[in-house]
């Protein structure tokens, strides 16, 4: 049994609030009274690393510059510097003394929890300014980011939504709290979640990779399906195109890039094949010079760079060639280059006498002849079909 006087050692475990609070207190009081000098160093020492590590986050600052564009190296370690906070630098100083003299107990736990507490949420401050950055650099990098906006917004929440989450579950561990069981609720809820909204989360991450991956931009011409049109405005759900025929197509995202598809738009040069015909009537060395007339035509076009003209075969009406050519601008457009190529063929043909035949078919009848003869009187008579029948 304890002394009259004597006080009952008690766990911080079994003490309230209130308790801890008291002796915290009386025991850091009673520090500064009889190690003042000690306690006056360690103050001293904290204030001295605090305005150091502010003073190093202002250098680093400076050095990479003010600017807060994340498409350079320097802006976005520029921007993650600038989010490290005063009261993480001000619990990592206090943190460093403790390990040089001897507070007393209460407020060695007190500083320790300060700093796992500051440092979770730095961290999670942090992890959300690198994401966030990787996110807009990738866009801004795009030339219509404007365009994503809301697909960045959603980022956002989602990322802040994941960070802090997993910031309140590390403090909470820290401070001796079971985060088993909700941890394992998270997950369950997660999932849950997950299934009953699946088709919406489907078409988002569909927009995320539209973000990431761009396969096509607003005002490309695209082509899926059977549909050809141009894309008008990217969703977080759905895309809008705008269809040669006129009409506004609205399509989810996930059923649009589940599909092949094909950007119009990005087609760096168009191959033209065109077969072109001449009659058997034509000139061997007129044959024979033709594809060299053809390439001079051909080259003298706007936007056309010839390929190759060759002779293939003999058709059913005609000397078949081959004509190949590019179309060096896709832009200028497909009809108006192979029409021009098409009438300098025609001026040609004509001004050299050579001519295009229309397909026909020659059909040769002819009147069969029919020879009598009289039978001879010797000549067996046949036998009829009801005589073997007997």
């Amino acid at each position: 049994m304890a002394g009259e006087g004597q006080a009952v050692p008690t766990t911080a475990a079994a003490m309230t609030l209130p308790d801890q609070i008291e002796v915290l207190t009386l025991d850091t009081a009673r520090w500064l009274r009889d190690d003042s000098t000690e306690a006056l160093m360690a103050a001293a020492v904290a204030v001295a690393i605090y305005f150091a590590l502010v003073g190093l986050r202002w250098g680093i600052v400076r050095v990479l510059g003010g600017s807060g564009d994340v498409t350079t190296w320097k802006g976005f370690a520029g921007r993650i510097i600038r989010r490290t906070r005063s009261f993480f630098l001000a619990s990592v100083s206090a943190y460093s003394v403790i390990h040089v003299v001897v507070p007393p107990g209460p407020l060695v736990a007190v500083i320790d929890f300060v700093f796992v507490f500051s440092g979770a949420i730095q961290g999670a401050i942090w992890l959300r300014e690198i994401i966030l950055a990787m996110v807009e650099r990738r866009a801004e990098a795009s030339e219509d980011s404007a365009d994503f906006a809301s697909a960045i917004g959603i980022i956002r929440v989602l990322v802040n939504i994941a960070v802090w989450a997993l910031a309140t579950i590390l403090v909470l561990d820290n401070l001796g709290v079971n985060v088993t069981a909700l941890v394992a609720g998270l997950g369950v809820g997660g999932i849950a979640i997950g299934l009953a909204a699946q088709g919406i989360f489907s078409d988002l991450f569909a927009a995320l990779s539209m973000l990431f991956d761009r396969p096509f931009r607003v005002g490309d011409t695209i082509q899926f399906g059977t549909n050809t049109g141009t894309v008008e405005a990217i969703g977080l759900k759905t895309v809008r195109v705008r269809l040669l025929s006129g009409e506004q197509l609205v399509i989810g995202n996930t059923q649009l890039l589940a599909q092949e598809v094909s950007n119009l738009k990005r087609i760096e040069a168009r191959r033209v094949v065109l077969v072109l015909g001449v009659t058997y009537q034509t000139p061997p060395e007129m044959l024979d010079a033709l594809p060299g007339h053809i390439e001079a035509l051909v080259s003298g076009i706007e936007n056309a760079r010839f390929d190759r003209a060759v002779f293939t075969s003999f058709g059913a009406s005609s000397i078949d060639f081959v004509v190949r050519f590019w179309i060096r601008d896709p832009q200028a457009g497909l009809t108006n280059v192979r029409g021009d190529v098409l009438l300098a063929l025609w001026d040609a043909f004509k001004a050299n006498g050579i001519a295009i035949p229309f397909p026909h078919r020659e059909i040769l009848m002819r009147t069969p002849v029919v020879v009598q003869t009289e039978p001879r009187e010797d000549a067996p008579v046949p036998a009829r079909q009801d005589d073997n029948l007997r």
